[in-house]
């Protein structure tokens, strides 16, 4: 057996892609596991907390956008709601919002040559409803001190995001 060959130390923790683990990584390792099993249990909560609420059969991507579009009661473009929720692939979107227009939840309407995207009645109560299932079954089992962490957790997120952003830029080029 080659050095190359062997296990990751006990102290590597808990990864899902020990090969990738080196001295200086170890850390973000954990990171990235961590982010893909809360990213895989938050899609399963949020798509089956939409059910509860009533509206069955959306993706993730759905939720999230029906979600997105009732943020602020402020109309919103195609191109401004990839660019928020970081979404590359419009037409991932684009496929999405048909469908929630489809099922009366999301209203497009065009101004010039612009689309412009707004929930319907129908929309708005799926989210409140979608509100109050997320209180009961999330939010009341929240310790405070666990609620309050959550908030440097987020800034933390949108940080690593920025750079996992430029690393894949700079992978791009290479």
């Amino acid at each position: 057996m080659t050095e190359s060959d062997a296990s990751p130390p006990a102290e590597a923790g808990i990864v899902s892609s020990s090969h990738l683990v080196s001295p200086r990584s170890r850390q973000t390792s954990e990171f990235e596991f961590g982010m893909i099993v809360a990213w895989n249990a938050f899609s399963r909560w949020a798509v089956r907390c939409m059910a509860a609420a009533g509206v069955p059969d959306l993706t993730i991507t759905d939720v999230l956008l029906l979600h997105h579009v009732n943020h602020r009661a402020r109309n919103k473009k195609l191109a401004d709601i990839c660019f928020v929720l970081n979404y590359e692939d419009t037409h991932v979107v684009a496929y999405s919002l048909k469908k929630l227009v489809t099922a009366g939840l999301v209203q497009a309407e065009k101004s010039g040559k612009e689309v412009f995207y707004s929930p319907t009645t129908e929309g708005e109560a799926a989210v409140q409803r979608y509100r109050a299932v997320r209180e009961q079954c999330l939010i009341d089992n929240l310790d405070p001190p666990m609620n309050d962490a959550l908030g440097e957790a987020a800034r933390m997120l949108r940080t690593m995001s920025g750079l996992y952003d430029q690393a894949a830029r700079a992978a791009t080029a290479l």
